[in-house]
């Protein structure tokens, strides 16, 4: 019901753009209705990132100096890089670049300062962030949507209690705010594990409280958003570590449909499973099929990359035990392919077929290559 709405209200916005701006041509659209379909796209879902860059290119050819629409764009650009499996250099980042422009001809956009200063983090320029980073605070003390960023600023630095601290004061504001308890929970998640590495289990009874606030946040992130994908990944994880394997099960059961058809966060929830499956429930085949799913699905990701770890150390372990060798060479064969690894990859295909001679997905994998190498 509430993405219909949204979709209504984005109609009637492109309605009253179309009247106002009427275009010579039906298939060439007026910047600000391009700008309008970008931050619909920026806002719907993840999905859509690509269409929004798109849509504010577009706009920008005509209206380049436009500081809304460049800072759309940044906020745009700043997204997809965080999706990326690896940090680009500084020198080949468009989201510095454009985070850059965006508050060259808007200094007082709070939110593109807060985000140049987690961009800029990235790369180790920590006193510049820093200095972006208190100023944005310093401008809006009470702004939920700023604080959020400046908390994750502060626990990505490592100053946890000063992220829960802004987080909760933000929460007052808004307290039914899904996206600042899920915030409030990662916080409390990392200071748990810093208190593990440096105290081990000495102070379990902190470590468990710890633990327990995680849990409450994330549940009540669920109450207010139960479509929140990465929320209920989370909470299902927490659950596993909790020995609720039931919970958990549940969880990652109710959460597949939904994620499949928002085509969103597939690829991650076949990473978490498969750790579920082969830490907690010890179903190693099943946990390899969800890591081979996940890592069929968008490439060079993060996940992407962990997926196909996952892969390699079950088949490297099951190598050195002599165990089930034919379906490892197998699976690094697949790593190796997916990873255009050709020559590697035969060498396994060819291996795994002197223990499997008849297996027809590692002879049809084999030729492919093969052909493709000739």
């Amino acid at each position: 019901m509430a993405q219909l709405t949204k979709a209504q209200s984005y109609l009637e916005k492109l309605g009253e753009i179309k009247e106002k701006f009427p275009t010579v041509s039906p298939d060439v659209l007026h910047p600000a209705t391009y700008a309008e379909k970008a931050w619909s796209f920026l806002k719907f879902s993840r999905k859509h990132y690509i269409e929004a860059k798109e849509c504010f290119e577009k706009a920008m050819e005509e209206e380049p100096d436009d500081s809304e629409w460049n800072s759309g764009y940044a906020i745009t650009l700043y997204r997809l890089e965080g999706f990326q499996s690896t940090l680009v250099s500084a020198e080949d980042s468009a989201a510095l670049k454009q985070l850059r422009r965006a508050l060259e001809l808007n200094p007082d956009d709070r939110i593109i300062m807060v985000l140049l200063g987690l961009k800029l983090a990235d790369y180790k320029e920590i006193e510049e962030a820093t200095e972006l980073v208190e100023k944005a605070l310093e401008m809006s003390p009470d702004e939920p949507h700023v604080i959020r960023y400046v908390a994750k600023f502060y626990r990505q630095q490592g100053t946890v209690d000063k992220s829960i601290e802004l987080l909760q004061r933000a929460l007052e504001k808004t307290p039914n705010s899904a996206f600042l308890h899920h915030q409030i929970a990662l916080s409390y998640k990392r200071k748990k594990s810093n208190l593990i590495k440096s105290c081990g289990r000495a102070r379990d009874a902190e470590i468990n409280e710890l633990h327990r606030l995680c849990i409450f946040h994330l549940e009540k992130t669920i109450m207010q958003k139960p479509s929140f994908i990465y929320a209920i990944i989370d909470l299902a994880n927490l659950y596993a570590q909790s020995r609720d394997i039931p919970k958990a099960e549940e969880l990652f059961h109710k959460i597949f449909p939904i994620a499949k058809a928002k085509n969103e966060c597939v690829q991650s929830l076949h990473l978490s499973y498969g750790d579920f499956l082969f830490y907690h429930k010890r179903k190693e085949s099943l946990a390899i099929k969800h890591y081979t799913e996940g890592s069929k699905l968008d490439q060079r990701t993060l996940d992407w990359e962990r997926c196909l770890d996952k892969l390699s150390a079950i088949a490297e372990k099951n190598i050195s035990r002599n165990s089930q060798k034919g379906e490892a060479f197998g699976i690094l064969g697949f790593v190796h392919k997916m990873k255009n690894e050709k020559k590697h990859a035969v060498d396994c295909y060819e291996k795994a077929l002197l223990c499997d001679s008849g297996n027809e997905d590692y002879l049809s994998a084999l030729c492919d290559l093969r052909l493709s190498l000739e």
